[in-house]
């Protein structure tokens, strides 16, 4: 039975599986055929599937850590970069009201606020000392 031949809609639940299967048996030819071309292909460039996965995985460029923004008050513990979905002790105090500015990890005191370098905040290193710190 060829697809063009009836329209799907009046086919009966026999004729319907039955073109299912022809459609199953079809794809998996076709996929079978492109995946051995594939295959050649990557032959002739003198590369397999492991050694491409192995290149794209050494790519990946390295992330600088990043450190916490936000803390807090009851499980110092409990911190938050700011990146991401909020967590939930941040959200049930933002709903009780408070600000999230009230928990802002602050630097220290011993930090000169004048901006250095043309940078307007704390150098990495004074942040992570202030975490340290706190």
């Amino acid at each position: 039975m060829k697809p063009h031949d009836h329209h799907i809609g009046s086919m009966s639940v026999d004729e319907l599986w039955s073109f299912r299967d022809e459609v199953v048996s079809v794809l998996a030819r076709k996929m079978s055929a492109a995946k051995a071309r594939l295959d050649e292909k990557l032959r002739q460039l003198d590369l397999s599937v492991p050694e491409i996965v192995q290149e794209i995985s050494r790519a990946r460029r390295p992330y600088p850590q990043v450190f916490p923004r936000y803390r807090n008050p009851i499980e110092p513990f409990e911190t938050w970069s700011g990146r991401g979905k909020r967590p939930r002790w941040l959200t049930a105090q933002l709903r009780s009201g408070k600000k999230l500015d009230d928990f802002r990890i602050r630097p220290s005191s011993n930090h000169s606020a004048a901006p250095r370098n043309g940078r307007a905040g704390p150098t990495p290193a004074q942040t992570r000392s202030a975490i340290l710190a706190g």
